[in-house]
């Protein structure tokens, strides 16, 4: 992915990168960035010298057809774990244990605290499980990330993307040992949780909202239905006014 889809984006975009001096050479840690688009897990990987390892929903691996083994065949090239995200806690426990592994060989482990893609470019409360479990469970350091302006390159609905520089800072690793075997308090996880995307909205200068984003799209996804189906009535009663017009337009030329 490096030499190809790698160099290929920073040769296109050409991304700027500060902080990459805080990315060691070797050992591992977690790499926690905020989510603006598909794209972050291809902009990250391709400025740093180390594989960094993503978990990805099962269904990028698990599509039929031609089309599907060929996403399938990318994602795992390009060093993505499939996780299946539909089985509650399961899946939670699922995405904790694969972040494990790649800690316990020495890698960088890729996480997302929010869960998902930011619906308006600001940045949303982090989920306790996965980052704080991982790097209390590991010990292993966690360095925030902000990633700048992807979401203007290729916007939800956008085929072609846009041709323009996005950005990438790396701060300074985060010693949470202090907590380590403590991954079972939920207070503990919420305070390391909330102590990086502090953190990452530094970096980032994105606004802070302490709401879930997957809540956040459900409240948008109600609101763009809500407003659809007062468009259909509203255009609903129209029809029905001029049908209505029109009819005593015809009875009085009668």
């Amino acid at each position: 992915m490096k030499f190809s889809i790698g160099g290929s984006l920073k040769l296109a975009f050409r991304p700027w990168v500060e902080g990459l001096e805080n990315i060691p050479d070797e050992g591992p840690a977690i790499l926690a960035s905020n989510h603006l688009s598909f794209s972050d897990s291809f902009f990250l990987p391709a400025v740093l010298d180390r594989k960094v390892t993503f978990i990805a929903k099962a269904e990028y691996f698990t599509s039929p057809g031609v089309k599907g083994k060929l996403t399938a065949a990318f994602f795992k090239g390009v060093g993505q774990l499939p996780v299946d995200r539909s089985g509650g806690r399961g899946a939670g426990e699922a995405a904790i244990n694969a972040g494990i592994e790649v800690i316990k060989g020495g890698g960088l482990f890729g996480i997302y605290p929010e869960g998902t893609r930011s619906p308006d470019g600001r940045l949303y409360r982090g989920k306790p499980g996965g980052l704080a479990r991982v790097a209390l469970a590991t010990g292993a350091p966690v360095i925030p990330v902000a990633m700048i302006d992807t979401e203007k390159i290729q916007p939800p609905g956008k085929v072609v993307p846009k041709l323009m520089r996005p950005g990438i800072r790396i701060g300074k690793p985060l010693d949470f040992s202090r907590y380590h075997g403590m991954e079972g308090d939920r207070f503990i996880l919420r305070s390391v949780t909330d102590e990086v995307m502090y953190e990452i909205m530094k970096l980032s200068g994105q606004e802070y909202v302490d709401v879930y984003a997957t809540a956040a799209k459900r409240q948008i996804a109600d609101a763009e239905k809500a407003a659809k189906a007062e468009r259909a009535e509203r255009e609903k009663a129209e029809k029905a006014e001029r049908a209505e017009l029109a009819d005593k337009a015809e009875r009085s030329g009668a």
